[in-house]
């Protein structure tokens, strides 16, 4: 099992269309990697959900995530990138147990979010005082945010080559 860990600090988090304001930042999305590669057959097609490819194309897709959502970095791990942290269960160790451990050490800082279709998995961390999504939710969220990344950029090319335009014109007279 692999788990990734995206850290983030938002004021305001948008959740399934309902805006909730936490009373401490987001400190940290838990996600159950496999979990997530499982659900998402369109990172890697026709790549095996626990195939090397697959996993980086998961990495890449957070890492733009991170990128939409100006999320803070750190120092991370070997298969890691500055934006998404990447760690491997030990022999013995699960997922799960990482994103538990993870959820209760990072709660003082912080709220906390498991991305997980494991039900008991995300009962446990909401009953730390976490946030817990389905991946299904999750990837929306991501797929959304990207979308308005790529249209903010759109509208911000677009209004640059106006002014541009504008003032070689302005010049030329």
């Amino acid at each position: 099992m692999f788990q990734t860990a995206v850290r983030a600090n938002f004021g305001l988090w948008t959740w399934a269309g309902n805006d909730y304001a936490p009373l401490m930042a987001l400190a940290r999305i838990l996600v159950d990697g496999y979990s997530l590669l499982h659900n998402w057959p369109e990172l890697a097609p026709g790549q095996p959900r626990h195939a090397a490819r697959a996993r980086e194309e998961l990495i890449h897709v957070l890492t733009r995530y991170h990128d939409a959502t100006g999320a803070p970095v750190g120092t991370p791990p070997r298969e890691s990138n500055p934006a998404v942290e990447v760690l491997f269960s030990r022999a013995g160790q699960t997922a799960d147990q990482m994103i538990e451990r993870a959820a209760h050490r990072f709660g003082p800082y912080g709220e906390v979010l498991a991305v997980t279709d494991d039900i008991a998995e995300r009962d446990t961390v909401t009953g730390m005082g976490g946030l817990a999504s389905s991946c299904a939710n999750f990837i929306r969220m991501v797929e959304s945010a990207l979308t308005e990344l790529q249209d903010e950029l759109r509208n911000y090319n677009r209004t640059e080559r106006n002014r541009f335009n504008r003032s070689q014109q302005h010049n030329l007279k």
